[in-house]
């Protein structure tokens, strides 16, 4: 039995162990949760109908999340419908104001790009929906009442992967930034923890910050012009693993494999990239914590009650941790049961 089958095995036992009305108290209590809260957000008797969306099911980083979305909603007897955002601001308005239509207990969203979706989402929160902002912001918190924002701080994501490459390159040397799209407010943080680091070392000279805009393809095609006009790079930061990874396949072809690289979601390929050598580092974006946070966070408001600003933060931080060799193996296990 292959590895991946046998954490399929694990999820089926899991699942069917959860079929009880206190399995998910159980397994709340046995990651440390109180059992107070455990009985409060616990499995709903009645099941609940949410709608998901995410910037686009091509990102790894996504489709993980809707894996354990969908995980998480089975152990609390939600049934998650998912709206594709294709990475493609217009096609996610079109899926949103799609959802929009619809009635849901409550909704979870991650926007492509900042103020792209306020319409439709305005109209399902006037409905009286709970709707979970994830990862990035729909709109300013200040001008938009989600339920609550789940996210990291992308600021330190890209500020401590950054930090990670110019330590290893003793604060001096050639680095190139490959940014996601420039209007999704998790790729702005991050660029602002590199920009926060490199300007403390005079002798870091940055090449270049164009966007990717999260698509592989458009992030082999930069590389291959940066090789070709940059004899020499000695680090390279990439606002997702994805583009961290295609690179690198670009930087092989070229026989250019002393590039450092460090990428942002940790990822199970970029830990064993990372494990391997052929990554210095990543950090972790925890995609299971934050999906699966965001269908907690929706039955404690259908079920418990619970109010935003009140029960819930109005942010919530979801962090990880920068991913080495040293620490690689136990971060696989966790998202391989979808915890963090």
């Amino acid at each position: 039995m292959s590895r991946s089958e046998k954490f399929s095995t694990t999820r089926r036992d899991l699942l069917q162990a959860a079929a009880g009305a206190g399995a998910a108290t159980a397994l709340l209590g046995g990651l440390g949760t109180s059992a107070a809260l455990a009985a409060e957000v616990g499995r709903s008797e009645k099941p609940l109908k949410a709608a998901f969306s995410n910037a686009g099911l091509q990102a790894t980083w996504c489709a993980q999340g809707k894996q354990a979305a969908e995980w998480w909603g089975k152990l609390f007897n939600v049934e998650v419908t998912w709206f594709d955002g294709q990475l493609d601001a217009v096609k996610q308005r079109a899926a949103i104001d799609n959802m929009a239509s619809q009635k849901w207990d409550f909704v979870a969203i991650q926007a492509f790009g900042i103020g792209t979706l306020t319409q439709p989402v305005q109209k399902m929160i006037d409905a009286g929906t709970p709707v979970i902002d994830m990862d990035t912001l729909i709109a300013p918190l200040d001008q938009i009442k989600v339920h609550s924002f789940l996210a990291p701080d992308n600021e330190f994501m890209g500020a401590s992967v950054t930090q990670a490459l110019v330590s290893a390159l003793g604060g001096k040397g050639k680095v190139i930034m490959t940014q996601g799209a420039l209007g999704h407010t998790g790729a702005q943080g991050r660029a602002k923890g590199f920009n926060s680091v490199v300007k403390q070392y005079p002798n870091i000279e940055v090449l270049d910050t164009q966007p990717a805009d999260w698509d592989v393809s458009k992030t082999a095609r930069l590389w291959e012009t940066y090789l070709t006009k940059y004899p020499q790079i000695d680090a390279a930061f990439f606002h997702n693993d994805d583009m961290a990874l295609a690179a690198y396949n670009i930087m092989k072809a070229h026989n250019r494999t002393n590039i450092l690289i460090g990428g942002v979601d940790a990822m199970p390929p970029a830990i064993q990239a990372v494990s391997e050598g052929r990554m210095f580092a990543t950090v972790r974006n925890p995609s299971c914590r934050i999906h699966g946070g965001a269908i907690v966070a929706g039955v404690a408001a259908v079920v418990g009650g619970e109010k935003s600003g009140q029960g819930i933060p109005k942010s919530v931080v979801t962090d990880g941790p920068v991913v080495t060799k040293a620490n690689a193996t136990g971060m696989q296990w966790m998202e391989d049961h979808f915890l963090i």
